[in-house]
């Protein structure tokens, strides 16, 4: 393999020190600040802060409030990652199948992903309106009354659909490089041995599409517990009574609208020590499939 040799020493780290400036400006001093705080108790006027400690992290263990906020995250993660990529999966699959349009329709799944958090959430509140939506309108038509500002099943299922909607697109082009990397002559001599679709996708298309699919997972599950702010705030604001209250949002809503700033630093501790955990897993799981 080719390698670069610079011959001034200090040349790759100046040609590293504006990506290193960044994060240390915007990651690790915020991350070591919410570390800090998260020991301390600090009234909601900053006149007065006191070392409390583990005070905060035991609080939030008996805490109901957070415990819920826990429950409704991993039932919200889970949704919206089976959606998302049970959605672009079988878009991703379609388009392999096509031949002529393909270019077209991937051109056109992709536009959502560019699409911000809040704007797909407002777009979505406002098909799921229940005096000026759409699909309200139409529900009402069978017998079915939708109504998420009062219902909080139905809530999480505005911003699940709303949440898996925004990620479908990233989720489509890595389903769809990876069923293009499938040599072709595996499906042919299948098919050739008899094997119908259904047989050809879940013996061979599918555990070859593995590396990928663990992958988006472990995407999907971070970008649920974080990414997804915008689309909780402009949809149900953590309601109907904290039906739709996923950790992230209730960090926010600690911090900034009640003011408990070692909560909600603790709280953020928790989050980073969460992804932490998850980037771990994702890095040890590809270092044993490259061994292999």
């Amino acid at each position: 393999m080719k390698r670069t040799i610079f011959s001034n020493q200090l040349l790759p780290w100046l040609l590293l020190a504006p990506q290193l400036a960044i994060t240390f400006i915007f990651f690790l001093w915020p991350a070591g600040q919410a570390i800090w705080q998260s020991f301390l108790r600090e009234d909601a006027f900053g006149i007065k802060t006191s070392f409390v400690g583990l005070a905060n992290f035991r609080a939030l263990v008996d805490s109901p409030e957070y415990m819920n906020s826990l429950q409704v995250t991993a039932v919200f993660a889970v949704s919206v990652t089976l959606l998302s990529m049970g959605v672009s999966l079988l878009m991703a699959v379609s388009v392999d199948r096509m031949l002529r349009s393909s270019r077209i329709y991937t051109t056109l799944l992709v536009w959502p992903y560019a699409v911000a958090p809040a704007v797909a959430g407002i777009l979505w509140w406002f098909i799921f309106n229940p005096t000026i939506g759409v699909l309200p309108y139409a529900l009402d038509l069978i017998g079915y009354d939708w109504n998420h500002i009062q219902n909080p099943n139905q809530a999480m299922g505005l911003v699940v659909i709303a949440s898996a909607w925004k990620q479908i697109s990233y989720n489509f082009l890595f389903f769809v490089a990876g069923l293009q990397a499938i040599p072709a002559s595996l499906r042919e001599a299948a098919a050739i041995d008899g094997a119908g679709p259904m047989r050809r996708f879940f013996d061979i298309t599918f555990p070859l599409l593995s590396p990928t699919t663990f992958f988006l997972l472990v995407v999907n599950i971070v970008y649920a517990m974080f990414d997804t702010f915008g689309v909780i705030d402009a949809t149900t604001e953590g309601g109907p009574a904290q039906a739709t209250n996923i950790m992230v949002y209730k960090v926010y809503f600690d911090g900034f609208v009640g003011q408990n700033i070692g909560s909600s630093a603790a709280q953020s501790v928790v989050l980073m020590l969460l992804v932490i955990a998850l980037t771990v897993v994702q890095f040890r799981w590809v270092e044993k499939k490259v061994e292999y």
